[in-house]
């Protein structure tokens, strides 16, 4: 029987919920336990897939293909653990799973109703998360902050499990204490009424994480314990760090896997984060900067700039910077730019290397072809990521092979030349406007092409496996041409002969990857080819 330890945010959103949750079972598997976790999302959105990443961040994508949560990417960084399906509910997933099995006679014809068959069908993903992972702990982060209507079903399932299995569940609450500059000092009346919001769904928090900009004294941190109804002991300080990487640390400084364990009547199996520990010293002692560009669209929101569209893609830099002992240095430059003024074309000459990540539509599209443009002619580290991929096979059919008109027939559907078109089983599904959840998603094989860099880069291996996310893909009849021409396609896969990979010799580094490799990287497994591109990047330097 696994222990169930469920985590929820009050006051505001983005409080850390997520980084919490995974950094617990991160300490919880230095103990030597084994973990795994799950994002219950209050969304009637079925997946994640249609949910715009400005708004949302970005969208996660596993090997079985499931559009999720971007916090889906920190549990698998953090515990370098490949989750899937059974790891992500959303409100909109658990209903249309009651409703097919209400339509499948599944309830022998009983009236469902929303309690308790909701939240049973929560309980039923929670404990098959647990299952197929054989793990000695489920962590099951609730999205949204309590006292929202829209999560009370999860923290009804929740309510519901510990009825069931009382020595087996915990409850961990993400609590908010601002310091308001007029005032100076630390309040904790909002961790204090979100607890309340929290009794008032019949749940008492076990723990309560302090999270603010500085540490948790020892008055605020008595206060809490007194009106919060919990143990001074179990009132942990979770103060801003520096990176994420530092949470953990910081939580067992505070021995928080010890009173968690000590709660379920648990000892520790061994104590063992040296290797994390080590990370942490590179992320704090690393100074010879290696600075990476990434031209984009989805970071720009009025006068802020959100970088979780593009958080996996950062997260795989900083592993790959960290893995030669570098400070990560990221940029975000303005495709849009690039089109309206050529001349800033020449700002990426400033940088060791420039990505150009995944996306959809015609925005900035032009401005990420002149760029990689002046990249390929300019010798200058260049990454390019799914669109990226596409962009930059139309930059080179356009420019070396002569194809003045080519494009993706996703920005021009007429177009005479479409070096890019969609897939043949993507055609139907456009036509019937059947958007969500049907691209090809998920982990497929690529065979790579000996001598190449790519093959190189994975360590000579001639097979591998990555994560997709797209609908349109290099289309074959050019492909004769563009190698002719030098574009080599040095990974294809082997089941419908499609290109996954395109790169050019004579260049420092010119790569591109029809997939997402950074969903696959971690803090102490970089991806190869993300490790490759850095390298060459300060090479560059």
């Amino acid at each position: 029987m696994p222990k169930y330890i469920f985590v929820a945010g009050g006051v505001m959103s983005s409080i850390g919920k997520g980084v919490a949750t995974a950094s617990i079972g991160k300490i919880l598997e230095g103990k030597g336990f084994k973990v795994t976790a799950v994002k219950n999302d209050p969304y009637i959105n079925v997946d994640a897939g249609t949910m715009n990443p400005i708004e949302h961040g970005e969208v996660f994508v596993t090997d079985d293909g499931t559009e999720c949560d971007q916090d889906i990417g920190n549990y698998e960084r953090f515990l370098d653990e490949d989750l899937g399906s059974v790891n992500y509910a959303t409100t909109g997933r658990v209903y249309l799973s009651v409703i097919e099995r209400e339509r499948n006679l599944e309830y022998n014809g009983r009236c469902v109703e929303v309690v308790p068959d909701i939240p049973n069908e929560v309980i039923r993903r929670i404990k098959a998360a647990g299952k197929r992972s054989r793990a000695d702990f489920v962590l099951i982060e609730i999205g949204g902050t309590v006292g929202e209507y829209q999560n009370m079903l999860f923290l009804e399932a929740a309510r519901m499990l510990r009825l069931q299995n009382p020595k087996d569940v915990l409850f961990i609450l993400v609590g908010y204490l601002p310091i308001p500059e007029m005032v100076g000092e630390m309040k904790t009346k909002p961790t204090q009424n979100a607890v309340k919001m929290l009794n008032g769904a019949g749940i008492q928090p076990d723990i309560i994480l302090g999270r603010s900009s500085m540490p948790l004294d020892e008055p605020r941190k008595r206060k809490i314990s007194i009106f919060c109804n919990v143990d001074q002991r179990d009132v942990i300080s979770a103060p801003d760090a520096k990176s994420i990487y530092e949470v953990p640390l910081n939580f067992e400084n505070e021995n928080l896997s010890s009173r968690i364990l000590t709660k379920f009547r648990l000892r520790p199996r061994r104590n063992n984060l040296k290797e994390w520990e080590k990370l942490v010293d590179t992320i704090h002692n690393a100074s010879k900067p290696v600075k990476i560009g990434i031209v984009g669209k989805y970071f720009e929101s009025g006068k802020f700039t959100l970088m979780d569209s593009y958080i996996s893609v950062i997260e795989a830099i900083k592993h790959a910077a960290w893995y030669y002992q570098r400070k990560p240095e990221i940029t975000w430059l303005s495709a849009e730019s690039y089109e309206e003024n050529p001349k800033n074309l020449s700002e990426l000459k400033d940088y060791d290397g420039i990505i150009i990540p995944g996306g959809f539509g015609n925005r900035g599209v032009e401005g990420k072809i002149k760029a990689i443009e002046y990249l390929r002619t300019n010798k200058i580290p260049f990454f390019g990521l799914c669109l990226g991929m596409q962009l930059a096979t139309i930059e080179f059919a356009r420019h070396v092979c002569g194809f003045k008109l080519a494009t993706s027939r996703e920005f021009d559907p007429k177009t005479e030349q479409p070096v890019i078109d969609v897939m043949n089983e993507q055609k139907n599904l456009i036509k019937e406007k059947k958007f969500g959840g049907t691209m090809r998603l998920g982990a497929y094989n690529c065979e790579l092409i000996p001598g190449t860099r790519a093959y190189e880069a994975y360590g000579k291996k001639s097979l591998i496996s990555e994560r997709h996310r797209h609908r349109y893909e290099l289309n074959n009849d050019y492909r004769q041409k563009l190698e002719e021409c030098g574009l080599i396609a040095s990974g294809i896969n082997p089941e419908k002969n499609l290109v996954e990979i395109v790169e050019l010799k004579d260049h420092p580094f010119f790569v591109a990857t029809q997939f997402h490799p950074e969903f696959k990287s971690r803090p102490l497994r970089p991806h190869p080819l993300f490790r490759e591109f850095v390298h060459s990047a300060i090479g560059n330097h």
